[in-house]
């Protein structure tokens, strides 16, 4: 039962924020009709979010493999997803017990301090509960006091990211509705700061002036279309075109380019779907418990929330903050740290959610300028992370989103000043 409730209820996100709308529907005692369906489609809504990200996911990991035959760059590829399962193997209990109190200490939280947020990113509590559990056991800790302070850090973290970003969730939503719930807290703030020190807001992304000739861009899906075809033919020639063949079963390599680019966008297409069809369940859902057990409490939802409010600024932070990676991979050896490979998962999604963040401040080149150095961030950080890491440290990824390398850095060296 316990590994059914962590593993298949608490472990999938879907689930758990069908559940948060199910006990927020109850709450304000809707009919069955509108339980039901409002129940079921933010359920679906987030799968549709889980469909489109693995589309997205597939897609990029191809272009890595392009990217690495072309440049024959090896090091350390930052992947949350993949190290935490990694650490799960080794520390599952004390992953699953820091979960569940975590999220018992958010809702006191919320409950009894002016941080009225919910977090319901399921796989990210998950995560970082996983990322605390390896940096405790590292440091010498077991038993209660591991899980009563790995506790109370996820359940504070889980407050106080989406109250730090809230003033430019604001900016961005246009209203006081919803939070984002996403360890990338720090490299979104960074933008958002970044972006108000170097740009202008009414110079948006979204205002970019089209010639009528190319007035096809301003569908969304055909642009990001067209962006990463271009980007998977410029590494082309580097990476060349046996290669590409041996990837694609056979497939000519243009076509398959194409493919790939156009799956890129469908990903992308879902992805936008999905939120929008949970965002307009979850929210009056969650009116029940905001107003019976945490009054005025918001929920906190995952990064690609956020996505359907600027979706010029979603790729350009895609494109800004990997070049911010590529810039770390020349950085990071002249410091005498591991060479961090640009993951494109991370530096797509917090990337483009950075780029969000710094148009909502500066426009266009807030933008710009803070999805790079969001790239430069999670370029530097998980290198920083790997020594705290312990025998986790020696495998071929690593946490990389911000907030874990901030948390995880700050409290391994904690540990190792009062030991």
């Amino acid at each position: 039962m316990f590994e059914l409730i962590m593993n298949d209820i608490l472990g999938t996100p879907a689930i758990l924020i069908g559940m948060f709308a199910l006990i927020g529907l109850l709450l304000q005692k809707k009919s069955a009709t509108d339980t039901v369906s409002g129940t079921l489609k933010t359920t679906m809504g987030f799968l549709l979010l889980g469909v489109g990200a693995a589309v997205v996911s597939d897609s990029l990991g191809t272009f890595r493999s392009m990217f690495e035959a072309a440049f024959q760059i090896q090091g350390v590829v930052p992947n949350t997803d993949a190290m935490a399962a990694i650490a799960q193997e080794n520390y599952g209990t004390e992953t699953a017990l820091i979960m569940i109190f975590g999220m018992v200490v958010n809702l006191l939280l919320a409950r009894f301090t002016p941080f009225k947020y919910v977090f319901l990113t399921g796989h990210h509590t998950l995560y970082m509960a996983a990322m605390l559990a390896v940096v405790l056991v590292t440091g010498g800790m077991s038993g209660v006091p591991l899980v009563l302070i790995g506790s109370l850090i996820l359940g504070t973290a889980m407050v106080i990211a989406p109250a730090v970003l809230q003033p430019f969730t604001r900016k961005i939503t246009g209203n006081d509705d919803l939070a984002l719930g996403h360890f990338g807290t720090f490299g979104y703030f960074t933008a958002g700061l970044v972006g108000k020190l170097v740009g202008n807001p009414e110079k948006s992304t979204e205002t970019i002036q089209i010639p009528k000739s190319l007035g096809f861009l301003r569908d969304t899906s055909v642009a990001v279309s067209l962006t990463m075809a271009l980007l998977f033919f410029a590494i082309t020639p580097f990476a060349g075109i046996a290669v590409i063949e041996e990837l694609s079963g056979g497939t000519n390599y243009a076509v398959f380019i194409l493919i790939q680019a156009i799956t890129f966008a469908a990903g992308v297409y879902i992805i936008l779907a999905g939120v929008r069809m949970a965002i307009g369940e979850i929210v009056p859902a969650f009116k029940g418990i905001a107003d019976k057990f945490v009054k005025g409490a918001k929920p906190a939802l995952d990064a690609p929330t956020v996505f359907p409010f600027a979706p010029n600024a979603v790729i350009i932070g895609f494109l800004c903050s990997f070049a911010g990676g590529i810039a770390s991979i020349f950085l990071l050896p002249l410091v005498g740290l591991t060479v961090i490979v640009p993951g494109l998962v991370p530096h797509f999604f917090c990337g483009a959610t950075a780029g969000v963040y710094g148009n909502a401040t500066g426009g266009l080149r807030g933008a710009v300028v803070g999805s790079f150095v969001n790239g430069i961030l999670i370029s530097f950080l998980p290198a920083l992370l790997l020594p705290v890491l312990g025998s986790l440290g020696l495998e071929s990824t690593t946490f990389g989103d911000t907030d874990f390398g901030i948390i995880g850095i700050l409290l391994g060296y904690f540990i190792q000043l009062f030991s």
